[in-house]
């Protein structure tokens, strides 16, 4: 968080001092430099509503969600190992998913199942899902950036006073799994936007009008003297940004207007209903439809990357009861923000991803759960202009491993950059000694959807 303070202007009777000052989010947004607050206004009176840009949400199923109970269903398993649940026919022929998402197989044409993911470390972590790299990779030089961080890097804002990568996740108990995207050896400039509940009034000028805000050299100054007493903990080479950012969102409603759900039409905030009630384990996040919808709002306002996590799914206990809560509750908000990408022209723009950290033990335990399998994962993807309507590989009999068409987890990230605009191979970024570093290691999109 930064707070600038001008001028004392004197007391209130409750002897507060009455300083002109102004608080503004916590975030990063690089791309703006040499921008002034009029080159800003300029650019924002003349932003069309509505932006052209090709996008990413990403939807972490923290926990480790059990494919072979959602779109691999093993009818010729055994009981111990197939579980409760029976197939249901999609709208694709050939086509079937798990009973707890009827929603979903009736848009099946809209989405691709794969059933195949490999490459999964045995971590409760939302980073791989985040960046396609082990949290430990490359820590020696800072770690590597999530797609929103190197995003923001290479393509920068859509919109002055909009950050090109947001962060719903709200802070969970086990804090991985509200990961927000770190951004590594980028550094501090290109972490993304976090609006926590409690930090939504930064967003305000809180009684501070444009007219005050006006004088820029009292502002640039105050900025200058922040620079100077900083330390190096990586603020100092990401207080450009801070400042940009500073202008952009302080000067503009539509990053808060993005986030007030009070301004969607109600019949659209119904069909994504609100997730509730919430059944999860304390240390997990809640199954907020809301945050899906807020992702698209914040896409159309000009975000390029949104991260948020959905439920908790580590079901070493009452795995079916789990999954028919959080799997009934993601069907329709899935549903609901594909429909709504759709009629709206954007769906071949922007990237959906539904997924976990891995998958689950193709045997139920004796607690009628599942435990951790990182063997073998799955991924719900969507939009982007891809081949959809089809499934990306099997898993053998019983689930455990894949039996064709393996899909790295890096082939999933380097066909969200493809999407996005970027070439994954061939595109690099220079870390901290001056290397440059490819994005992923696997390199090549799914060659069945782009």
């Amino acid at each position: 968080m930064l707070t600038l303070f001008g001028p004392q202007l004197g007391k209130f009777c409750d002897g507060h001092s009455r300083r002109s000052f102004l608080t503004i989010g916590g975030f990063c947004m690089a791309g703006t430099a040499a921008l002034g607050l009029t080159d800003l206004l300029r650019a924002e009176s003349a932003s069309p509503r509505r932006n052209s840009h090709k996008a990413l949400i990403n939807i972490f199923l923290g926990g480790g969600p059990p494919h072979q109970d959602m779109w691999e269903i093993k009818t010729d398993a055994p009981r111990e190992i197939r579980g409760e649940f029976n197939p249901i026919a999609t709208s694709v022929p050939g086509i079937e998913i798990g009973e707890c998402f009827p929603r979903i197989a009736a848009m099946a044409d809209k989405f691709v199942f794969v059933r195949s993911v490999i490459g999964c470390a045995e971590a409760h972590d939302a980073y791989q899902c985040l960046s396609g790299w082990n949290r430990r990779d490359s820590l020696s030089i800072g770690g590597r950036p999530a797609i929103g961080a190197a995003v923001s890097k290479l393509l920068g804002p859509v919109t002055p006073s909009i950050p090109p990568s947001v962060a719903l996740a709200d802070r969970t108990s086990h804090v991985p799994w509200s990961e927000p995207g770190a951004p590594g050896f980028l550094g501090a400039a290109y972490s993304p936007f976090k609006p926590d509940a409690d930090g939504l009034s930064n967003l305000r000028l809180n009684g501070v009008t444009l007219d005050r805000l006006q004088d820029r050299r009292t502002l640039m100054t105050s900025l200058d003297g922040l620079r100077r007493d900083a330390d190096a903990s990586g603020m100092v080479a990401g207080m450009d940004a801070f400042n940009q950012a500073a202008f952009g969102v302080l000067t503009s409603s539509r990053l808060l207007d993005a986030l007030d759900l009070s301004k969607e039409d109600p019949k659209i905030v119904a069909r994504y209903g609100d997730g509730k009630p919430y059944q999860y384990q304390y240390d997990g996040a809640p199954t907020v439809n809301d945050h899906l919808l807020i992702a698209r709002r914040l896409v159309e306002e000009g975000v390029r990357n949104v991260t948020l996590s959905y439920g908790r799914w580590d079901s070493h206990g009452q795995n079916f009861a789990l999954v028919r809560d959080h799997g009934t509750k993601l069907d329709q908000a899935v549903t609901a923000l594909v429909q709504d990408l759709d009629e709206r022209g954007m769906l071949n723009d922007v990237t959906v991803l539904v997924w976990g950290e891995f998958g689950r033990t193709p045997r139920v335990n004796p607690g009628a759960g599942r435990d951790h399998w990182p063997q073998v994962s799955c991924c719900l993807m969507a939009g982007g202009g891809m081949r959809t309507g089809q499934v990306v590989g099997s898993t053998n009999r019983l689930g455990e491993v894949p039996k064709d068409r393996p899909v790295h987890m890096q082939e999933i990230i380097a066909t969200a950059y493809y999407n996005l605009g970027i070439n994954p191979e061939a595109t690099t970024l220079a870390d901290p000694t001056g290397r440059p570093q490819y994005l992923v290691e696997n390199r090549i999109p799914m060659r069945e959807l782009v």
